[in-house]
This record gives C-alpha cells, structure tokens and sequence, in this order.
C-alpha cells in the first residue's frame, strides 16, 4: 500500500511539473504579430490615458431587438470596476432590476417579486466569460497568464476592406476573436456559446459611434448578434471614466429597500 501511494504521489508531481513547463512555455511564447495589432489599438482607443481606466459609470438605453424590430426600452445604469466587478440597474415602466457581481460572487434583484436572490454558478460563469470577451479587459491585458494570444490574419469586412483578426484562447479551450480596422479601431468581438439545446452558437459584439470622453474612445453603441441575427443594443448617452466607486455598491443589500433609491455616484 506505501508502494502504491508512492507511485501515486510521484505520478502526480511529475504531472505537475509537466503542466507547469507547458504552461511556462505558452507564457514566453509572443505572437508578436498579434502583439503589435493590440499595441495599435490601444494608443487608438487613447493610449496611456486608456491604459489607466480603472472604472467605468455609462447611462443610457438598452433595447431588445427579435427579427429586425427593436422592442422596449429601459434605462440603463452601468457601473464596471475592471478586471471583474460590475453593477448594471435596468429600469422600465418604474420598475427597477439589479444584477451585480464581484469576483466568483454575485445576486439579483427582481424589482417584479422585490426578492433579492444570489446568482447560480450558471450565471456567475456566464458573467466570468462576458468578462472575458470584454473590449476593454482584452486591450488593457487582463488575460495575460489566463489565455495565449495569437494573430488569426485579414478577414474580409467590407467591399475592398479587411479587418486584422486577432485570437484568445483560455486554458478550458474558450476562444474569443477581436477585428480591428486598418487603422486600428476595434470593430468586433466573435465567440460561441452553448444554447439551451447544448449546442454552439455564434455570438458577436460590434462597436459603433466612438466618442472621445476624457481623452479616452468609447463605443456608445453596442450590438450583440446571436446566430447571424441582431438580438440587443446597447446605447451610451454619457460615460465617465475613473469616478470613485464605492466596494459598498456590490455588497448584496439586506433589504429591498435599500434598492428604491437611485445610485449616487
């Protein structure tokens, strides 16, 4: 029995090891190809003034969109603390919902019952991986040591036109691919997600109407594609960057209460 466990224990250690040389080797492996896309983007979205954006506060209007027509309209407020923490409030006829996360945690409030619930490890994960495919997490590097990066090549974009393409791919296999523009300005975000049937569906984020706020570009308006069709529109009306916010704002609240009142901020 000590023979085995012995066996057993240098199996592991040496597995271990294998798995740390790889990972190693990943890590020093540059694609310096897909280095210097990323590198133009970044001083396109407004170099080290972007680099130094540690929060984000957007209002605005978020619309559903089924086979081309645009549904109800909520309001929006957005509050984001990069790498991982995110407080969205959707309001719509008065009523007003919360979804908040932190790290591996997170609940929500559902202004139609008033219970404040914490999320599942389903919805965790699913807003873990939103993070992952985040424009602004990808340019200011919060994947290194998690994905390798890697140059995809040009994809055509429009009549004449080709968009560099660059890849992430995380340790479980999860790829994410960026397009940028010939002059650097990120033009979408492509991945699959599994559907309720288990299977992959192609997902995609475009970005329009860049603004300068701040010294920093931000895309006001996002559209998300699900299966080749339009299913959501994100519209900024006001952005700001770097504004003090509270760890309190992402701390499930005791009571229903507290969520009546608008976020000052």
């Amino acid at each position: 029995m000590k023979i085995k466990t012995f066996s057993l224990l240098k199996t592991l250690s040496l597995t271990l090891c294998l798995c740390f040389l790889v990972v190693a080797g990943a890590a020093q492996t540059r694609d310096e190809k897909a280095e210097a896309v990323l590198k133009k983007a970044v001083q396109v979205m407004g170099g080290d003034n972007y680099l130094k954006v540690r929060s984000l506060v957007g209002r605005g209007k978020f619309s559903l969109v089924r086979e081309g027509v645009t549904g109800s309209f909520q309001s929006f407020v957005d509050i984001i603390v990069y790498p991982d923490k995110e407080r969205t409030e959707l309001k719509e006829f008065g009523r007003k919902n919360v979804q908040t996360n932190a790290g591996d945690g997170g609940w929500f409030f559902d202004a139609q019952t008033e219970v404040i619930s914490d999320q599942s490890e389903t919805q965790v994960s699913d807003f873990k991986r939103g993070m992952s495919v985040n424009l602004d997490n990808f340019l200011r590097g919060a994947w290194r040591g998690k994905a390798v990066l890697s140059y995809v090549g040009r994809r055509e974009a429009s009549l004449g036109k080709r968009n560099d393409v660059v890849k992430l791919t995380y340790a479980d296999g999860f790829a994410v691919e960026f397009e940028f523009s010939d002059d650097g300005m990120p033009v979408k975000a492509l991945y699959k997600r599994k559907n309720p049937e288990g299977e992959d569906t192609k997902e995609e984020d475009r970005y329009a109407q860049f603004v300068d706020v701040q010294g920093v570009k931000a895309p006001f308006i996002i559209d998300h594609f699900s299966g080749g069709k339009q299913t959501s529109r994100i519209n900024y009306e006001t952005i700001e960057f770097n504004k003090p916010v509270p760890d309190s704002i992402f701390a499930k609240p005791s009571s229903p209460k507290d969520l009546k009142k608008d976020l000052k901020l």
